[in-house]
């Protein structure tokens, strides 16, 4: 089974930027597609951003792109999530998720196996 330990969010004025961490545990590394959600008070989990296994590819949401980048390092197990240009709708609970069978692609669709516990983002105006 592989574990998901999520770090980095807290609470940051709107044009700002935070970075948040998941460290991967349990499995290798290198075969999972890993990905960030966030969930907002009163709405559901939405998607924000995934990079395939080999780093190849990245997808984003629409309401992130161009603001925040998703990258990996294999050596230390990590999936990490720089947010620039942090607007107050950003606020959200950030799930960092995994998943070795799924496409990139699909995960704006299809929810991952594998989760962490959240990180919270909160994004002053």
């Amino acid at each position: 089974q592989v574990q998901l330990v999520e770090s980095g969010g807290g609470l940051v004025q709107a044009g700002g930027s935070l970075k948040l961490s998941c460290v991967v545990s349990g499995r290798t590394f290198t075969s999972y597609n890993m990905g960030w959600f966030r969930q907002a008070p009163g709405k559901e989990r939405e998607f924000v951003t995934v990079i395939k296994w080999d780093g190849d590819s990245t997808y984003y949401a629409d309401s992130v792109k161009g603001r925040f980048t998703i990258s990996r390092d294999s050596a230390e197990n990590e999936v990490y999530l720089q947010m620039n240009k942090l607007l107050p709708e950003d606020t959200a609970v950030y799930y960092c998720a995994a998943d070795d069978l799924l496409e990139a692609s699909m995960w704006p669709e299809i929810a991952p196996a594998h989760w962490g516990q959240g990180t919270q983002v909160t994004v002053s105006s």
